[in-house]
């Protein structure tokens, strides 16, 4: 077993345990770092804490990882686009249409289940026995660039940097309207839609901070190309602010218009950039993918509008 530590700040004061654990581990949800909680798998000046526990903002805290059970998780031969690759990361050009991890309805067909067959037994098991090497996710419908680890140690790494934002991800994206500034920055907390709870929403109950940086890279008859930089990395953050100042993702039928658009088999959302430091060498490094042929087709559309 594999001993994590962790150091609390003056900005953690407050915080419950599970939650900071959570906040650290990006790849380590909430259920997850309480059942390293119970388990007496996190400890302070050789005491087990318990997930409700506040953050004074000075300890120094052991995450003692268990051995992780044999995934039943099943590898299949699905065509990757690799972008990068070493011994610690794989970063992948994800389709749209393909989702990131099983799930309830999803079972297989993910893209997990090829990266087990990719990668073979060098994945991360940190996100757990349905999340092997996920670091972060983006949307089934959404395309683009998407990291994952290959060791618990880079893992760990990349968790931290999308904490501390020093993992950096630009998105591009067709917004329906014309917004009438060149650029801006959408700073609004995003929680669970009070009555639909497959949506999110901005809202002070139970939310997360989340904050979107926007410029606009140009302007068409009805429809707006936008550039996206996030500062945190909220479930559908940047559909849910675009939709929250009134210019919702083209083809975006969850938080736009219900009717799907003629030639676009999901939202016009692409992962386009990522930057990160490497987690073994500290080397920065950055990668960018082309827009999909899709959404292409329909940006030469507006131009010959």
């Amino acid at each position: 077993m594999k001993a994590t530590i962790l150091q609390a700040t003056s900005e953690d004061v407050g915080a419950r345990l599970d939650s900071f654990l959570a906040s650290r581990l990006e790849g380590v949800s909430r259920s997850a770092a309480a059942r390293l909680l119970e388990s007496g798998c996190v400890v302070c000046d050789g005491k087990s804490l318990t997930k409700s526990y506040r953050i004074a903002g000075n300890e120094t805290i052991e995450v003692t990882l268990p051995q992780v059970a044999e995934t039943e998780v099943t590898a299949q031969d699905i065509p990757l686009d690799v972008v990068y690759e070493d011994s610690d990361v794989i970063v992948v050009n994800k389709p749209t249409g393909l989702v990131v991890h099983p799930a309830p309805g999803h079972p297989d067909g993910t893209l997990v289940n090829a990266l087990l067959h990719h990668c073979g037994d060098s994945l991360s098991g940190v996100g757990g026995e349905k999340r092997p090497g996920i670091v972060h996710r983006i949307d089934r419908d959404t395309s683009g660039l998407i990291i994952a680890a290959k060791n618990d140690e880079a893992h760990l790494g990349l968790s931290a940097q999308l904490a501390d934002h020093s993992l950096a991800r630009t998105y591009e994206c067709l917004v329906v309207g014309n917004l009438r500034e060149d650029s801006g920055t959408v700073s609004a907390p995003i929680g669970r839609h009070h009555t639909d709870r497959k949506k999110m929403a901005v809202t002070a109950k139970n939310s997360r901070h989340a904050v979107t940086h926007w410029e606009v890279i140009a302007r068409y008859n009805g429809v707006t190309h936008v550039r996206c930089h996030l500062e945190t990395g909220r479930t559908h953050q940047i559909r849910v602010h675009m939709a929250h100042i009134g210019h919702p993702i083209l083809g975006d039928t969850v938080y736009g218009s219900k009717k799907a658009v003629p030639g676009l088999t999901g939202q016009c959302l692409h992962a386009v950039g990522l930057r990160f430091i490497h987690p073994r060498s500290g080397e920065v490094i950055e990668l960018s993918c082309p827009l999909p042929e899709e959404f292409e087709k329909y940006l030469r559309k507006l131009e010959n509008r």
